[in-house]
């Protein structure tokens, strides 16, 4: 007797030599309720026909009886050896003897409580964590039970892969006397599985992939996807692809692609991802992605399960290869199984099937019953169905409804005293295999997956899946194939951009705190929702919404970013990343319009044109000094007019020395006696003394009287002139205006010194021009930034401007021209903007890709521009509000987003 171990299954309590549902006492006086409302509660998936006391006539009384001794078996033996006993079963992992007495005692109490209903054997293989599956089977069980005969489900838990494990659970199921067993294979259980199957004749019913080959008592119920793939491809007119499948499914399709390929002359790129190992596989992942990008591989096929998909999407989110320009085709029927939403708003177009359609009454209905089971008792009942376990519950139907048809015909399937081994040699097939075998062919029924028919082969045949795309409002029907028509479109307006029911959509505005274009209103605690903020931006989505006609709510990013990508992750943060992973419906917000950033997301036309500028800290007055005088001229020309005065002073004094007109006798005064002497007054001292006299503009009492001391007199004189009426007018103009002395004067200024560190914001668009900019100039800025230590980016633009004012002069911020200009004006007015713009660029209005806003929005900016208000908005945030100027206010509004 094997006992199925409550861990892998809920509180199901399973008995592989009886009939497997078990209840505790507390069950049993629930589903002795005499009221409908509390029956249907409990079980909602039940019929009325489900009911022992209905199926045989019973009374109700006597039913409820049967049960009642039931509970008392459990309630008796129970607490013989546990601790205790809770709702859907003992609390206590150690309850085997419980369950084994109460085993042998169950067959007999639930044949008499049917009357004897002939029992149908029935093996069943799960893997383990196939939790859901287990559920739909056990519910299928219950849903569609019969009056004529009862399913008896032997159940083992096993890993597929494990050959040996198969082979053990085989045999041992099919010496029980099971007539049909259904389970799951992988490709290494496969061959094992058919080969016992084909030599026993015992019918194997799978959702596994379909086999290859011809396998006669094997039953597929899961359709063959080479048709819809290659249909699909065709419809998109793909010529070069590349197909990534797992090994694990089967070679059957990638043939058929390979040769269809060789037909259409496409282009096909096969990688096998079914072999990598988990602690490598996510760095497999991406280097793969990277390889196909190299490649200009943009278009791919996944040919795998779910949970691969999964991790396959997740790196290539990372990696930045879900944005627009990407096609991916999911090859499988489960495309709304998995969680897409990460890629959703990326701008990559996603394809796929479904062959569980949710729009389909008989779904819709089951649904609802999956929806209101306990997660307790049906483990995987808190998610939607996938479409796996929506075939292991059709697959319960088609075993009905075969042994339905068996019963009516009369058949004798039994196999009282031939329950056989499989290990015999030679070995003995089952005689009335073959019957079980045309009879689960031979049924046709509609369930979960649509129409359920087979060929002679055991293969779905007649059937229709749903071709999936994935919009930003999730996964959308486009439409439909099957074997007779192929390919139908039913929708082609594949990336709709309708603004039709937006006024009755909240649209979230994604922005970020950054004067003036978003600030918080003084006493904001006093307002709620947009009412607590103010600015440019604020006045800006005002207008927005009142010219496309929605209702916003404005939502400041959580981390205060702007939106850069990842080097390494490839992950998109700030409000870049809020659009792309669809947090957000619109941005609006100071973000530069870029190249990278157009490759994820959609923007506007320009609502404000700007370059990147340069903000220093505003030097200190020059104060007054001693020599204060020389400032009108510059000390190089001091210097020449002292050397000129030198030299002028020298010129003379030797011109006079060798003039004979500057010699003269001097006379002796009336009664005064000597010898006569020649006398020169233009000795070395009256020369300097007479250029000084010159130069003051003063004069002295002795002039030249040769020609040659003329003419040198004179043209100190016209030199003087020149020098004394310059320095005159440029001491008018020191004496009106301040002087300040600027460090640095534009980009090459700062590029060619260390001495005066600079930086730009840590994720931006301006970070991002330096990093990807060719030119040698701003190459030499990047490479000192990336190097510097400490590190000279900065988180946002007040911590930047922070750094200048606090920096002594020391640090000089790289920023956009229009927060430049702005912080000039603001108090205390110690920065300053100097050089001119090193680029230009310009903001607008962020949406996500293929956004039904993009348009809309777009027309509201040309209007609003043609109309004038966007001048009139930043006229009066930036100059009106100034408080630095002539036009400044009387309050103080630092940049402060506190």
């Amino acid at each position: 007797m094997r006992v199925q171990n409550k861990s892998s299954f809920g509180s199901a309590r399973l008995f592989s030599s009886s009939s497997v549902f078990l209840p505790c006492p507390l069950e049993l006086k629930r589903f002795s309720e005499t009221e409908p409302q509390r029956r249907r509660a409990r079980l909602p998936h039940h019929r009325a026909r489900s009911f022992p006391h209905q199926r045989r006539g019973l009374s109700r009384a006597s039913a409820f009886e049967l049960w009642s001794i039931l509970a008392c078996v459990d309630s008796i033996l129970c607490p013989l050896f546990c601790e205790q006993c809770a709702f859907g079963g003992c609390g206590r992992v150690d309850k085997q003897k419980t369950m084994i007495l109460s085993g042998l005692l169950f067959p007999a109490l639930w044949g008499l409580a049917l009357g004897g209903s002939p029992s149908v054997q029935i093996g069943g293989l799960f893997p383990r964590g196939a939790d859901q599956e287990y559920s739909a089977f056990r519910i299928g069980m219950v849903q569609f039970g019969t009056a004529e005969f009862r399913l008896t489900p032997h159940i083992d838990n096993l890993e597929v892969a494990n050959s040996f494990a198969i082979t053990n659970c085989f045999c041992s199921q099919f010496s029980r006397g099971v007539y049909a067993i259904f389970g799951f294979y992988d490709k290494k259980s496969v061959n094992t599985i058919t080969s016992f199957c084909e030599t026993l004749h015992v019918s194997f019913i799978t959702p596994s992939f379909p086999a290859d080959g011809l396998n006669q008592f094997v039953l597929q119920m899961r359709p063959d996807i080479k048709g819809p793939l290659i249909s699909l491809v065709e419809y998109y007119k793909w010529e070069k692809f590349a197909y990534l499948y797992d090994s694990d499914r089967g070679l059957s399709t990638l043939q058929a692609v390979l040769d269809t390929a060789a037909e259409r002359k496409w282009q096909v790129t096969a990688i096998n991802v079914g072999n990598l190992k988990d602690e490598w596989k996510d760095e497999a992942y991406r280097s793969l992605f990277q390889d196909l990008e190299n490649k200009k591989e943009r278009r791919v096929i996944l040919d795998c399960e779910q949970d691969k998909v999964k991790d396959i999407m997740e790196q290539v989110i990372t990696i930045g290869r879900h944005v627009k320009g990407y096609h991916y085709i999911i090859a499988n029927f489960g495309f709304v199984d998995g969680d897409l939403s990460k890629i959703q708003y990326g701008g990559a177009n996603v394809s796929g099937f479904q062959i569980v359609d949710f729009d389909d009454p008989l779904v819709a209905k089951f649904d609802q019953r999956w929806e209101a089971l306990e997660e307790k008792e049906y483990p995987g009942a808190d998610s939607r169905i996938r479409y796996t376990s929506a075939l292991t519950y059709d697959a319960v139907q088609v075993m009905t409804e075969a042994f339905r048809f068996l019963h009516k015909q009369r058949i004798d399937i039994s196999r009282r005293g031939n329950n056989g081994d499989c290990l015999a040699n030679p070995a003995v097939p089952w005689a009335q295999g073959v019957e079980i075998e045309r009879a689960l062919k031979q049924v046709r029924v509609d369930g979960l997956t649509g129409n359920i028919q087979f060929d002679q082969y055991g293969r779905r045949v007649n059937y229709t899946v749903n071709v999936m795309e994935l919009k930003n409002s999730g996964p959308v029907k486009i439409g439909y194939w099957n074997e007779v028509d192929k390919m139908v479109v039913t929708k082609s307006d594949l990336f709709p951009n309708d603004t039709m029911g937006m006024e009755n959509k909240t649209v979230v505005v994604t922005t970020i705190l950054e004067a003036p274009y978003v600030m918080l209103k003084k006493n904001a605690e006093l307002f709620t929702d947009n009412e607590r903020y103010e600015g440019y931006c604020v006045d800006l989505a005002a207008e927005i919404a009142k010219h496309c006609g929605f209702k916003y709510q404005l939502r400041i990013v959580a981390d205060g970013k702007y939106g850069a990508r990842d080097a390494e992750t490839k992950i998109w943060n700030g409000m870049v990343g809020e659009l792309v992973y669809g947090k957000a419906d619109i941005a609006v917000a100071p973000l530069t319009i870029t190249l990278v950033r157009e490759e994820v997301i959609d923007f506007s036309k320009p609502f404000m044109s700007l370059g990147i500028s340069i903000m220093i800290k505003k030097p200190q007055k020059s104060k007054p000094g001693v020599f204060s005088f020389l400032d009108p001229l510059a000390y190089e020309i001091w210097m020449c007019i002292v050397f000129a005065y030198i030299g002028v002073s020298v010129v003379l004094f030797l011109v006079s020395r060798f003039s004979p007109y500057e010699w003269h006798t001097e006379e002796f005064e009336d009664g005064q006696l000597g010898p006569s002497e020649s006398t020169n007054e233009f000795g070395i001292f009256n020369s300097l003394w007479f250029s000084l006299g010159a130069f003051m503009q003063q004069g002295c009492d002795i002039s030249p009287r040769s020609l040659s001391g003329r003419i040198v007199g004179g043209v100190w004189w016209f030199f003087t002139l020149i020098i004394i009426s310059s320095y005159t007018a440029n001491l008018a103009a020191f004496l009106t205006v301040e002087r300040m002395v600027s460090p640095i004067e534009s980009a090459e200024d700062l590029a060619k010194q260390t001495e005066i560190a600079y930086g730009t914001l840590d994720a931006g668009s301006t970070k991002e021009f330096f990093r990807r900019s060719k030119i040698a100039l701003f190459d030499k800025m990047w490479q000192y930034m990336k190097s510097a230590e400490p590190s000279v980016f900065v988180k946002n633009t007040v911590e930047g401007v922070l750094r200048v004012r606090k920096s002594k002069g020391k640090y000089a911020y790289l920023l956009e021209s229009t927060m430049n200009e702005y912080i000039e004006q603001r108090k205390p007015c110690d920065t300053m903007k100097v050089g001119g713009n090193l680029d230009s660029k310009g903001y607008g209005i962020a949406t996500p890709k293929g956004s039904a806003l993009r348009n809309a929005v777009n027309l509201a900016v040309l209007k609003l521009n043609e109309q004038g208000l966007l001048d009139k908005l930043k006229n009066k945030w930036w100059y009106d509000k100034g408080e630095c100027g002539s036009g400044g206010g009387d309050k103080e509004c630092n940049i402060n987003t506190q």
